[in-house]
């Protein structure tokens, strides 16, 4: 797919000349660097768990605009194994209570905040208030109210805060919203979409919904993604239904939601956000054709095909690029691909689906 969008670019090529008809070509981290800016960003991973562990901080050993360059963990013994795996300085290691004092560090750029949801809030606005750009993990937040509130505290402190959709930075979902912002197939008629995966740990934070378990804010998203982005428009109104088929284990979040969503072209989504089954597809049906993606929101491999043809973008690491395009926006002072308001969009639609959950009937957004 033929992309031209400058946020989906990871590197850039300058042609100088100059009076001595000297020409060379220069990466943009070459020309900072001779400007005497940063070349690359450095970022504080806050909360170490499996994402920053496994994913986020292996990513960062891949990108080009920015770099690790500290952690924020409540545990000594965490902090003593990425200090010695990756090489970190004393000075760029925090905890969470002496974490405002990142503040004065100019070896951390920006804090990637993945942490609980019921977490994000806090710690985007510290953040935010120490001068720091900012990364939060998805869901956003647990309510609207705190979304506006870390948008706001942003604003205030003239910082960035990009919300990590990874897959909206994969050239394969792009081209989802390409077929349906461009109407190449008409418009979007049905749309089918499912996020689930089966989660078992008894007593895990995904069970807790007071500091965001649920399928809905974790899993949900997902779908509500797919659907939002594959539409080309917002939804006007929801119905949903939760389901627990395992009280064992979700005794106070939801194991599975449905929602429904409508949208003001009267095309109509069928959405799942799940931790009691395994599926990851998203299917649409258009004027003119469909389209099939399985999966959709794998953290690699997603691909599938429309009516168009094959849609099958091998791209090397998801995290990877969307910190690098990130961090190039940063770097560049151009807008964000998924800033914070975007986050907003989708807990506003979270917090209906739970509503509609509640009184059994329609809300409308």
């Amino acid at each position: 797919m033929a992309d031209h969008n400058p946020l989906l670019v990871t590197r850039r090529n300058f042609l100088l000349t100059g009076a001595t008809a000297l020409a060379s070509t220069l990466t943009l981290p070459d020309v900072l660097a001779k400007a005497g800016q940063k070349k690359s960003l450095g970022v504080a991973l806050v909360g170490l768990g499996y994402y920053s562990t496994d994913l986020l901080a292996p990513a960062l050993q891949l990108t080009k605009n920015c770099h690790l360059a500290g952690i924020v963990t409540g545990t000594p013994e965490k902090a003593r194994v990425w200090k010695e795996k990756y090489g970190l300085e004393d000075k760029n290691i925090y905890n969470y209570q002496n974490f405002d004092s990142i503040k004065g560090n100019p070896d951390i750029d920006i804090v990637y905040v993945v942490l609980p949801p019921s977490m994000h809030r806090e710690f985007v606005i510290r953040a935010a208030r120490a001068g720091k750009h900012v990364f939060c993990e998805k869901p956003m937040a647990l309510t609207s109210k705190d979304c506006e509130d870390m948008i706001r505290a942003c604003k205030e402190a003239n910082v960035a805060l990009a919300i990590g959709y990874r897959c909206q930075h994969d050239p394969n979902t792009r081209e989802v919203l390409s077929i349906a912002k461009e109407q190449k197939l008409g418009k979007v008629k049905l749309i089918s979409v499912a996020a689930s995966y089966t989660e078992s740990r008894k007593g895990h934070w995904k069970m807790q919904k007071s500091v965001g378990g649920g399928s809905m804010y974790d899993m949900g998203v997902y779908a509500l993604q797919g659907a939002r982005l594959a539409a080309g428009e917002e939804p006007v109104s929801v119905t949903a239904q939760s389901v627990v088929n395992r009280p064992e284990i979700f005794n106070e979040a939801d194991e599975m939601m449905m929602f429904q969503l409508k949208f003001p072209s009267g095309a109509i989504a069928s959405c799942m956000g799940g931790h009691g089954a395994n599926a990851n597809y998203l299917k649409v049906s258009y004027e003119k054709g469909t389209l099939f993606m399985e999966p959709f929101s794998a953290y690699k491999g997603n691909k599938g095909s429309s009516t168009l043809g094959a849609i099958d973008y091998p791209i090397e690491n998801q995290q990877a690029r969307q910190m690098d395009e990130d961090a190039l926006a940063i770097m560049e002072k151009k807008p964000l691909l998924v800033p914070g308001e975007e986050g907003l969009r989708d807990i506003r639609i979270v917090e209906a689906i739970y509503k509609a959950v509640k009184t059994g009937g329609s809300v409308k957004l």
